[in-house]
Order: C-alpha cells, then structure tokens, then sequence
C-alpha cells in the first residue's frame, strides 16, 4: 500500500472487481466440467483479491482523514453495509428472476465500474514514507492477538449464519421462501443503526471500548445461546422470539466490532510504531485477513455442526467462539490493569506524580 499509494490501490481494486463480477455473469457460457470449475476458483479467487485491496486501501484512507474519529466513522459507514445487506438478496432474486443468471452480476459489475471515475476524481492522494515496522511485530503484541480473536469469532458467528439460519427457517416456520429475506433485516438494521453510536461513544470514551468488547462479545454468545433456542433450555423456537434475538446479534456483534480498529492503532502507538499511512495499512490488512479468515471457517464448522447436531445446537456452539474472545479479552484487561497498578506503586516519584498518573490512567 505504501509503495503504490492507498488511493491507487481503492481505484484499482473496485475496478477487477467490478470486471470480474461481470465476467462471473457470463461463466455460464464456459462448457460444463472442469473447466468450468476452474473459471469459477479462478474468477472468484481475483474477485478476493482486488477486494482486499480495496477494503484494506479503504480503511486506511478513513483513519488518515479522519484520525480522531475513527470509530465514529467506521460506525456510520456500517449503515451502508447493512444497507447493502439488507437490499442484495430481494434486489439480486428479483433480477435473476425476472433476467436470468447473467443480469444480477452484469448490474452489479457495472454499478461498481460507474464508481471508479468518481473515486479517481473525489479521493485525496496521500504521500506515505514506508515504515521499518512489520506486519510480524504488531501480531506478536499480546494485545493485538486478543484483539485479533475478537475479529475471527465475531466474523466466524456471523458468517455461520448465511449457509444455516435460511434452512432453519423455511423448515421450522415453514414461512414462504420469499419472506425469508425479511427476517435477516433483524440482524441487518440493528446492526447498521446502533453502529454509528457505537462508533461514537467509542471516539468520545475511548475508556469504554474495553467494556464494549467484552460485553459484546457475552451477549453475542448469549444470544446464539437463544437463537435456536439450545435444546438444553426446553423452549419452543417462535418466530417473533427469533427475530428479536437477531436483532440483538447485531447490535452485539456491533459492539465489539467497531471499537476494534481503534483499539489496535492504540495499542500499536504504545508500543513505539510510527504513525503514518504504512502502519495504517498494515492495521488495516490485519483486520480484514482476521475478518476473512472467520468468514472462511464460520460457514465450514457451522455447516458441519449443523448437519450432524442441528441448528439449535450448531448455533449455540458456534457461539462459544464469542464467548471465548469475550472471556479471553476480559482477562487480558484485568491482567493489564493489575500490571499497571504494580508498576505505578513500585516506580520512583513523588505523591503529586503518582496522582498524575493514576488520573491519566482513569
């Protein structure tokens, strides 16, 4: 990102991935086969790639021109994410209904295409010096790999949802398959409307971002607890009852995902990196590789899980995944509260600087 500059790499990653959307529309025309199955790695596997770039380039860009607002910023421009969640499936069925296969990710593509000129034009260009600080030195911070748990199980209960919670529905409330899309905006608005709070009250109290994570990810266990309900509870799953546990997974899942970023750059500013655009960057690569790699192990242990146990119980599971980040980062905190504590009473000073100290510290 630092040798090619972040505004490059946005541009041209929104751009092969707007082209390899379309060419994905057109996969149908490719004979059956292996070759067909090739082209499908290989197109999608692109697709990864220029999205990475573009997200990883995004972030870094948002914190360089918003650097005291991080988390707010972050938080609002969650609403457009669940938007986007929330207006993809109706849209995307409607139009392969209505078109065919092609049409969905032709509109898409081009859609994504109309935003590279614009983007060309309205973003700034920031000159960035790399920096000798490495990808490998920041994970290896105890704190950073707390923090990093909390990403992969946030995206991995997430994520567990998207090949699981359908199935579960069309069976046990044997609603019609085009009202299934309506009981995800639970999930969806709660999350995107209580984000740019979130983010807020992250940028105003950054003292509270340690007890958002923690209890975010509580109640994000307890509520894939619930989801189901776990058959060891002996509650009859309803309908409403599902929707108002979805509606808290998000805001949970909110919780603990918007002071993340944040709570990184700190912790890597603590710890002597340079700030500038290349530690950014490298912030950013990590949480979307975390954030990747929940998405990549959340549908696989879920779907599993779910086909041996079922969804009631498949969720609850899935859900110790958040309570073992939330667990994990609460003792974190204590341990690094207490260290601080002792390090204070046992440092030389007078009274009037250990007082200091202890202000700052609350």
């Amino acid at each position: 990102l630092t040798h090619i500059g972040a505004k490059f790499m946005f541009v041209a990653g929104i751009f092969v991935s707007g082209c390899v959307t379309i060419l994905f529309g057109m996969l149908d025309k490719v004979p059956s086969g292996p070759m067909f199955i090739g082209f499908c790695f290989l197109v999608r596997a692109i697709d990864a790639i220029s999205f990475a770039a573009a997200m990883t380039a995004s972030f870094s860009i948002l914190a360089k021109a918003f650097p005291t607002n991080i988390a707010t910023v972050l938080g609002s421009l969650e609403i457009f994410s669940g938007l986007g969640m929330v207006l993809g499936p109706p849209l995307g069925g409607f139009l392969y209904q209505s078109f065919g296969y092609e049409v969905p990710f032709i509109t898409l593509g081009c859609i994504v295409l109309v935003f590279v000129p614009m983007n060309m034009c309205i973003l700034p260009k920031y000159d960035s010096i790399p920096s000798k600080e490495s990808f490998w030195k920041l994970i290896h911070l105890p704190k950073v790999l707390v923090l990093c748990l909390t990403i992969f199980s946030l995206s991995a209960c997430l994520s567990f949802l998207d090949p699981t919670m359908s199935l579960f529905i069309l069976k046990k409330f044997k609603l019609p398959a085009g009202y299934v899309g309506l009981v995800f905006l639970g999930l969806a608005l709660s999350y995107s409307l209580s984000s740019p709070l979130l983010g807020l009250v992250s940028d105003k109290l950054p003292y509270i971002r340690k007890w958002l994570l923690i209890a975010g990810g509580l109640l994000t266990a307890l509520s894939f607890f619930m989801l189901g309900p776990a058959p060891v509870l002996h509650i009859e799953s309803q309908l409403w009852m599902f929707v108002l546990v979805l509606v808290l997974i998000g805001f949970s899942i909110g919780m603990s995902a918007i002071p993340v970023f944040p709570e990184i750059l700190q912790c890597a500013y603590e710890n002597g990196f340079e700030e500038g655009l290349s530690l950014l960057g490298v912030v950013s690569g990590l949480f979307n590789a975390m954030w990747s790699l929940g998405a990549f192990a959340g549908p696989i242990l879920g779907g599993f899980l779910n086909e041996k146990l079922g969804f009631e119980w498949a969720a609850a599971i899935q859900g110790g995944w958040a309570l073992l980040s939330g667990l994990a980062t609460g003792i974190f905190y204590i341990i690094e509260a207490t260290r601080k504590s002792s390090s204070l009473q046992n440092s030389p000073g007078n009274n009037e600087e250990r007082t200091h100290l202890m202000g700052s510290e609350t």
